[in-house]
């Protein structure tokens, strides 16, 4: 008895060690993927790619469905400068870097000015899940929802969608030093909007920064808890 008592316990133990190694496994995968994603995108800042990465991280262990690639825009940079990039979680690999609008009313050459709200005519900063692809007046678009609540939940009711648009291109750039600006949405030039679309839709993450003090500091996905995003991420299911 005494025997069959250790073999369980030894068992128990095991068990228990295997368990208790997992966060750590995870965390040295996460660690390994961001390596990299920093040698594959040596131009994008490595502060905004560890803050899109915690808070895709964080809407997953909240409900979120584990994406296979991830779309950062970094607004802190000019309208003229390629501040889309789109990797590939599984590979580790950049797929995509280009140039994406921000809101008419979010600022000129910059975005320095974000809203949540109907009619502004206002980026949204935040995470966002890209859902269902569709042909509308823009042609090829994908319709997005904002997976923060009162940052960018308001993406579907505002139309926020990822579109092709004329004024996106290096031809603004040379005549005007920026590229033009939309009513909210990330805009991208109409070259490459079906690779942006067909590569986010379906349930990937797209991540908009801004270092934008209350927000970085009052976040939920950017401050992690339990149970902040499960709700949305019920709704918003994989279409």
């Amino acid at each position: 008895m005494f025997r069959a008592e250790r073999c369980v316990c030894a068992w128990l133990a095991l068990a228990l060690s295997s368990v208790l190694s997992l966060p750590a496994a995870a965390s040295a995968l996460d660690e390994a993927l961001m390596q990299r994603l920093t040698q594959a995108a040596p131009k994008l800042n490595p502060s905004v790619l560890k803050t899109a990465f915690r808070a895709s991280r964080c809407a997953v262990s909240n409900g979120v469905e584990m994406p296979e690639r991830l779309a950062i825009i970094d607004f802190s940079l000019p309208s003229s400068e390629e501040r889309l990039w789109i990797f590939d979680l599984t590979s580790g690999q950049l797929l995509l870097r280009e140039l994406v609008a921000h809101g008419k009313n979010s600022g000129n050459f910059e975005s320095t000015a974000f809203s949540n709200i109907e009619g502004s005519h206002q980026s949204s900063l935040g995470l966002f899940r890209g859902s269902e692809s569709y042909y509308g007046r823009h042609g090829y678009a994908l319709r997005l929802d904002g997976l923060e609540p009162g940052v960018n939940d308001r993406a579907r009711e505002r139309a926020i969608v990822i579109h092709g648009a004329d004024y996106v291109n290096e031809s603004w750039v040379s005549q005007y030093g920026r590229i033009g600006r939309s009513h909210g949405c990330p805009a991208v030039d109409r070259g490459v909007v079906d690779q942006v679309v067909n590569n986010l839709k379906s349930g990937q993450l797209i991540f908009k920064y801004y270092p934008d003090q209350q927000w970085l500091e009052n976040s939920g996905l950017l401050n992690c808890g339990p149970g902040k995003f499960a709700a949305l991420a019920k709704k918003h299911e994989k279409t």
